[in-house]
């Protein structure tokens, strides 16, 4: 890290972390991250993979809880925590105890952004809370991840699963007549990640021009009503309350799953052109001239004898067939995939979407985003708990932790409350009593 943080908003441009972080977007950028499960640690390492310096401070002796997410695990670590957490140096705290957080306040103090996914509360009574930060580090961009915001939401524990179901997701997903549905991934914690790196990305052009730092809030139900997009402003706009329609869309067809004669297929067909294209194709031109589907909204109002011609139609050939055929005219489709074939797809088409291990340990997906001037770099594999504590307390004119060793607690120091959102399994509410 660097000494102290740079003073005013000229000087961000010009700072330069460790040896190997020149030449990124976010070179000389340095975050302290006490974020931990998956909102916060995704964000983080996407901001690490364009040059950030990102320092992980965990809990001594178990760290983030999805070190222990497993199985499966690669090379002794849990794959969970590896998918987040590259690109980052960590370092063992005891928050509990004030040498603790005097070390934590040390690195805070030198950092650009702070991220937290604490229950609201919980940074002021450890003396990290915003205002008190702010006085030794006014242009500090601070960013606490909630499930339900800090006020009469504060005390829900922010599980993704949870936000899910209360936020209107499970609602919507699933078949029409079966119970809610949770989407394969925690989809909600990702979502708000995403909405917390561009909150940080624009607070700091703020602070650029004016100096200033702010506090920034972001919480696992407004994501997730932001990115319900079409369905939350039918709701808002028209007053409608959508329901579950298995793999159909409310408001186009054929936009579906069917059956090839080999596997399922995927039809998204999102105009009249494209309409008449799949018509001429599978043999049918007919039906693109029948009033009762020559036009979207015609098609949505006659979706199950649409389906039903569609049906007999698709059955007769494979789905890769289809594919190619249907491809060629222009008209979305495709198979559904597991990972396996996902990845495969992304290799054919020269996305690369693999880090070689060598650059940052196994089971790396590739940064989402390619730059022109500063692409993404792997400098480091996720780390090792407490890996990087007594570097960086060098880094700080420290001699000492002012907690504990990588892997202890101190005896008898408090220990600060769990984090607030996290995925859908169980985690520390059930180990330390916080309120579900």
């Amino acid at each position: 890290m660097r000494a102290e943080r740079p003073e005013g908003p000229a000087d961000d441009a010009a700072a330069e972390g460790p040896a190997g972080l020149a030449g990124g977007a976010l070179s000389g950028i340095v975050v302290a991250d006490f974020g931990r499960v998956l909102a916060g640690p995704y964000m983080t390492m996407l901001l690490a993979d364009l040059g950030a310096e990102v320092v992980k401070i965990e809990r001594p002796g178990t760290g983030d809880d999805t070190r222990a997410w497993g199985p499966p695990f690669a090379g002794g670590q849990a794959t969970y925590f590896l998918g987040v957490n590259r690109n980052k140096r960590s370092v063992a705290l005891d928050l509990g105890d004030p040498a603790g957080r005097e070390t934590a306040r040390a690195i805070v103090d030198r950092a650009d952004v702070l991220v937290e996914n604490f229950r609201p509360g919980t940074m002021d009574r450890l003396g990290l809370g915003y205002e008190r930060v702010r006085a030794t580090n006014p242009g500090l961009v601070y960013c606490s991840v909630t499930g339900f915001g800090s006020a009469e939401g504060a005390a829900l524990p922010g599980y993704d699963l949870l936000v899910q179901a209360m936020g209107g997701l499970m609602s919507v997903t699933g078949e029409p007549d079966g119970p809610g549905t949770k989407a394969g991934v925690a989809l909600v914690d990702v979502i708000t990640g995403l909405h917390a790196g561009l909150g940080v990305l624009a607070a700091l052009r703020h602070r650029e021009r004016t100096g200033e730092g702010q506090r920034i809030e972001v919480s696992l139900l407004t994501s997730l009503l932001s990115a319900l997009t079409n369905q939350a402003s039918a709701h808002l706009a028209a007053g409608v309350v959508p329901r579950a329609l298995g793999n159909r869309h409310p408001s186009i067809t054929p936009y579906e799953v069917f059956e090839a004669s080999d596997r399922p297929l995927v039809l998204a067909v999102g105009n009249d052109r494209q309409f008449r294209a799949l018509c001429e194709r599978i043999g049918s031109p007919g039906l693109a001239g029948d009033p009762r589907f020559a036009t979207n909204s015609a098609r949505v109002a006659h979706r199950e004898e649409l389906a039903a011609a569609l049906s007999g139609r698709l059955a007769t050939r494979t789905a890769d067939a289809w594919f190619e055929e249907l491809t060629a005219a222009g008209v979305p489709c495709g198979p559904i995939n597991d990972l396996s074939g996902a990845f495969a797809l992304a290799d054919r088409l020269g996305i690369g979407p693999r880090v070689p291990e060598e650059a940052a340990g196994p089971g790396q997906v590739a940064h989402p985003v390619a730059f022109g001037a500063t692409p993404a770099a792997y400098r480091s594999a996720p780390p090792r708990l407490g890996e990087h504590t007594a570097e960086v307390l060098a880094e700080l004119g420290l001699t000492g932790p002012g907690a504990t060793e990588p892997g202890r607690t101190r005896p008898g120091a408090a220990e600060p409350e769990p984090p607030q959102p996290g995925p859908t399994e169980p985690g520390r509410a059930e180990r330390e009593g916080t309120q579900r």
